[in-house]
């Protein structure tokens, strides 16, 4: 039998209207079985979503020893959700038994995961659904990794007696026995196990577009939406700061070649986008899909006359940044000079003097020096690589709007290709490469 499994994110989540109109959707279509909810998100702008909440509330707990005035704000949040809902629902003793836990448990990650925990509970009912939480079905391996056999197999145990079910996204359990959670986000990669698990048909997944545009429409305006796009083009889309989708929830999904929807809660009747596997994946005929891209990154630029003669050169350049526990976005290299690009808020100013001072003692470079608020921009497709004069497009559409790269990668699979400019040019190099391909 064709199963769906559904994710919803936080604003379809965010009041009882919504979840109604959540109800229809999944009655709708039979195949839609097992469905997995965020914590309710912001009902109007100015509102706070329900997850930062409890945030608040374990920094509360650390600070005073409880978090009674923070969770009160929790408390009314869902008792408001239940009365628009209108069902027979005993709030109020899961909110205290909540409560109670949050204090005892004394964790952020506990604290964090109960905004999905109280709302898959809430849904379950709304539903007629079976609740299945997922501290029972999602494990962690000790490294923080998913314990995916282990996963596969109980959800697949604990489905298996229910018409339908609902599941909370976000968190599993840890290795520790604890309540784990995944980075923000995180529900999108829940509902990926499970459809993983179940061995869905799609993976549907509701948010509130209506689909993957190609690039921020904040930035430009009515950008166009993608109908299909690949797995790849996700991953490199959702890295570099396209946020309709976390870009880990491909991996569970890959192996098993389940393709996922991109839909709109409140306009179910929209096509939505597809993101299916590479070797299913038609071109559309343009030749780049998306522009995304992310600021305030910082450039630890290199030079050393005979580096590549070096033996080591590099893996001693990168046991500075291991040592000091940070993550390298990308390493733009030539024969004489190697660049390490890293996200802005990994280095604090005494770090980043720690990282400088053992990098000269580790490989004495000739010059070294800093360049900061640098933005990158990824142009991503599957048809730059066939098509001839792509990259000079790209950057003579750049130059032509008064822009200066600092940086330039691109990957060998030639999906992307990767500029770095000024935190100040990003809004404005993005409209230029939007513009050269799309307009």
């Amino acid at each position: 039998m064709s199963v769906k499994v559904c994710k919803f994110g936080g604003t379809s989540m965010a009041d009882g209207n919504v979840i109604n109109g959540v109800k229809k959707i999944i009655d709708a279509d039979a195949r839609r079985k097992y469905v997995v909810v965020s914590a309710p998100g912001k009902r109007y702008s100015g509102d706070t979503k329900v997850t930062d909440l409890l945030y608040a509330c374990h920094k509360e707990l650390v600070e005073k020893g409880s978090c009674k005035n923070g969770f009160a704000a929790v408390r009314a949040r869902f008792n408001s959700l239940v009365k628009e809902l209108n069902i027979p629902f005993e709030i109020n003793a899961l909110l205290d038994e909540t409560e109670a836990a949050i204090d005892s448990e004394r964790s952020e990650d506990f604290t964090a995961s109960r905004g999905e925990y109280l709302c898959a509970r809430i849904v379950a009912e709304v539903l007629g659904a079976t609740f299945i939480d997922a501290k029972d079905v999602i494990f962690f391996n000790e490294d923080g990794s998913l314990n995916g056999e282990k996963s596969y197999k109980a959800i697949s145990f604990a489905v298996s007696g229910a018409e339908r079910a609902v599941i909370p996204g976000f968190y599993g359990k840890g290795y520790d026995g604890k309540v784990k959670t995944f980075s923000r986000g995180g529900s999108d990669i829940s509902g990926s196990i499970i459809a993983r698990a179940v061995n869905a048909t799609v993976y549907e997944n509701w948010t509130d577009v209506s689909g993957f545009l190609a690039c921020d429409p904040r930035i430009v305006e009515s950008p166009v939406k993608m109908k299909t796009i690949s797995y790849k083009e996700l991953r490199e889309l959702s890295y570099m700061g396209a946020n309709v989708l976390h870009s880990d929830s491909i991996f569970p999904l890959r192996k098993a070649n389940i393709p996922i929807q991109i839909k709109n809660t409140f306009r179910p009747q929209d096509a939505g986008t597809s993101i299916v596997p590479s070797a299913k994946y038609t071109p559309s005929g343009n030749l780049v899909t998306g522009v995304a891209g992310k600021k305030n990154f910082t450039v630890i630029f290199i030079e050393k006359s005979h580096m590549n003669a070096e033996v080591g050169f590099m893996c001693k350049v990168l046991s500075v940044l291991v040592e000091e526990e940070i993550s390298i976005e990308h390493i733009p290299s030539g024969i004489d000079t190697m660049s390490l690009v890293v996200e802005s808020n990994d280095l604090s100013k005494e770090k980043l003097e720690t990282v400088i001072e053992k990098i000269k003692s580790a490989v004495a470079p000739d010059v070294i020096r800093v360049i900061e608020d640098i933005a990158l921009i990824a142009t991503v497709g599957h048809g730059m690589s066939s098509s001839v004069g792509t990259s000079a497009r790209l950057f003579n559409a750049i130059a032509a709007a008064d822009i200066n790269i600092k940086m330039i990668d691109q990957g060998s699979s030639e999906l992307n290709i990767i500029v770095g400019v000024r935190n100040d040019d990003y809004e404005k190099c993005i409209r230029a490469i939007y513009s050269e391909f799309f307009k």
